[in-house]
This record gives structure tokens, sequence and C-alpha cells, in this order.
């Protein structure tokens, strides 16, 4: 029996709080199409980071501080991962030639769709390891097996006509080849027909399967609260838009981004595994974590630093 500190009052007050500001965020400061700045998109990621940090405190004054760090490392490492992940958005735009006055748009359907699609797999998730110990070990050896090939894979720019998603998008659902306005669908010769907006977003729905996988089994590797993983997970996912549009254009400057997540992925993944037998302090995760996602941003941008200086010197 996995113990959760959210009470179903509690699920609900969560879930009216998110539909609140989702229909806030599309129905009054998004209603009309238009293309997000930079300092919009810096202003909204610094209110949804500072909310989680509410949220954060709140957790600690009511069930204690070792809960509130359990939720403060989640949410660390969902939002790492979503910045690994933004270059994958940028392409998927850029391949369906989606403007930027839409693309906010798509996200935030992809958003209602990946909260569906992540409660889903964190109560599936917490009534397997319910009822059957030996799943940490598999959960364990996929996050150590993800990590693994992150370690070793080459960075490469993202071809998307070699995703499956992709692909099976482009021949599964009928679409015109031209946007029409910011519609989904159009009707044409009395057929109803999809837009290349709609399969933007449908490829993202797809391809955040995979994306909520990692994110979803590092988290329970730091608690099995069903409550807490959720939380934490859809905090980092709701302030993902904004961050989308602060970082997509330069995500790929974290040259060693991908090592420090994959050495996270490790970590979480045999803390996971060896969980019945050695039990690893939960801030002793938190500085782990911590430490890794700040010493690759830092080594990245040193390194671009000097390539710049390097560059500099070698000018005429």
């Amino acid at each position: 029996m996995i113990h959760s500190v959210g009470s179903p009052a509690l699920w609900g007050a969560f879930l009216a709080f998110v539909a609140v500001f989702l229909a806030l965020d599309l129905g009054v400061f998004n209603r009309k199409p238009h293309e997000i700045t930079v300092k919009e998109a810096a202003v909204w990621s610094a209110v949804w980071v500072s909310l989680a940090l509410a949220f954060n405190v709140f957790v600690g004054l009511k069930w204690g501080w070792h809960v509130g760090q359990q939720f403060l490392t989640g949410y660390l490492i969902e939002k790492a991962l979503s910045v690994d992940n933004l270059f994958v958005f940028y392409v998927i735009f850029a391949a369906f030639r989606i403007p930027l006055r839409d693309q906010h748009r798509v996200l935030f359907w992809g958003i209602v769709g990946a909260l569906v699609l992540r409660a889903a797999m964190v109560l599936g998730g917490t009534a397997l390891l319910a009822h059957f110990a030996w799943v940490v070990y598999v959960f364990g050896g996929v996050l150590i097996a993800t990590g693994a090939k992150m370690l070793v894979r080459r960075e490469e720019e993202v071809d998307l006509s070699k995703s499956r998603a992709y692909r099976f998008v482009q021949r599964a659902i009928p679409a015109t080849k031209e946007l029409r306005d910011s519609r989904m669908f159009v009707r044409e010769n009395g057929a109803l027909r999809a837009t290349p907006m709609l399969l933007a977003l449908v490829v993202i729905e797809l391809l955040d399967v995979v994306f909520a996988i990692d994110s979803i089994l590092a988290i329970f590797a730091i608690t099995l609260d069903p409550f807490i993983v959720f939380t934490s997970n859809i905090f980092a996912v709701l302030g993902l838009r904004s961050l989308y549009f602060v970082l997509a254009s330069v995500a790929r400057r974290f040259e060693y981004l991908q090592p420090g997540l994959a050495l996270i992925l490790i970590f979480v993944g045999i803390k996971l595994a060896v969980s019945r037998f050695i039990h690893v302090p939960i801030i002793v995760s938190l500085l782990v974590v911590a430490l890794l996602l700040a010493g690759s941003i830092a080594l990245s941008l040193h390194k671009e630093a000097r390539d710049r200086r390097a560059a500099g010197g070698l000018a005429p």
C-alpha cells in the first residue's frame, strides 16, 4: 500500500487551480493569437516558477520539509528534462511552418493533453508499484538504460522526417497543405480535413508520451507519493510554454546539458533500483540533481565564452 498526502479534496483543489489558470491563459491573456515576445514569455516563466515555489512552501509547511524536498527535487528534474525537449518543439513548428503567432495555441492544447496523459501515467505507475514490488527494478533499469543511451549519443540535428510519430501522422490524417488562419480543421469539398496546426499538435502529443516516461519514472525514484509526483510534474509542464519562447532558439547553446541530464537519469535509476536495500536521503538526491544541472549549464556557458574568445582572436 502506497501512502499519499493528497486527499480527494486536495486533488480536486489542485485540478481546479490548474483549470482556472489555463482558462485565464487562453481565454483572457491570449484570447487573440499573437507573437509571444521574449519579455512576455520571461514574465510568465517567472510567474509559473513563483507559483511552483509557493506551492513548495505550502507542501513543506503542511507535511514537513522532507516532503517539500521531494517536491522540489521532482520539479527540478522535470524542468531540466523539459529544457532538453524544447528544441524538438522548435523543429516540429519549423517542419509544419507554424507561425509564431499560432505556436502558443498549439502548445496550450499540447499542455492540456499532457495533463491527462501524465495523470494516467502517475496513477498507473503507482498502482503497479503498489501491487508488484519488483517493478521498481524495471523502472530503475529503464532510467539507467535511457541515461546511458543519452550519455553516448552524439549531438545531432533533429531530423523529423525519421520520426515514426511524424511519418504516422502524415499518412494517417488527411490534411491540407497550407495553414488556414488559426484553425485546426477546415471543410474542403464537403469533407472535414485537418490543417498543419493539428498535425503539429498530434506529433507533439505523441512525442510527449516518450518524454513523460522518463520524467515520471525519474520522479518515482524520488518519491512514490502520487500527489507529489503529479503536482511537481504538472507545475513544470505548465511553465513549459513560456520557457519555450524564452529558450527554444538557444537551447542548443547548452552543449553539456544532455550529458548532465543523462547522469541525473542514471543516478535516480540506481537510486530507485536499490531503494529496497539502501535508503538515499532526499537532501542528497536534491543536491546531486542541483549540482549536475547547474554544473552542466555552467560548463556549457564557459565553453561558449571560450569559443567566442578563440574565434575573436582568430578574426582578422
